[in-house]
């Protein structure tokens, strides 16, 4: 069974930075497509960034979508144990919180990445506030 086991997150006021990583275990897929979704209050859940992880790629090599409210503030990286993803999120702003997810799912992430029916296994969720 697959898990995704997430860890970081916390409270940062406006402008700082905060880290989440996400390791995923238990699936015997070659490929998968990684990276995290997150829901502020009486919002619904939106996609924040995911990577198209494939073992014969260099570290990294995969496709990243970003949305763009966190592009050139938000980075999704691949971390060195390959089924690892952190995302790191500097210039946070209040409509930056919420609960954040890690989410996966099998094969590539394509253009219709944002959706969330499209991701099979969600971890747990770790809150991120940012005060102003």
């Amino acid at each position: 069974q697959v898990q995704l086991v997430e860890s970081g997150g916390g409270s940062v006021e406006a402008g700082g930075s905060v880290r989440l990583s996400c390791a995923a275990s238990g699936y015997t897929y070659s490929t998968i497509c990684m990276g995290w979704f997150r829901q502020a209050p009486a919002k619904e859940r939106e996609g924040v960034a995911t990577k198209y992880l494939n073992p014969i790629l260099p570290l990294n090599g995969g496709v990243t979508y970003y949305a763009d409210s966190v592009k050139g503030r938000f980075t999704l990286a691949q971390e060195t144990g390959k089924n690892t993803v952190s995302l790191q999120m500097n210039s946070l702003k209040r409509e930056d919180s919420g609960v954040y997810y890690c989410v996966a799912r099998a094969g590539a992430c394509g253009d219709n990445w944002y959706l969330a029916s499209r991701y099979t296994y969600w971890g747990q969720g770790t809150q991120v506030t940012v005060s102003s």
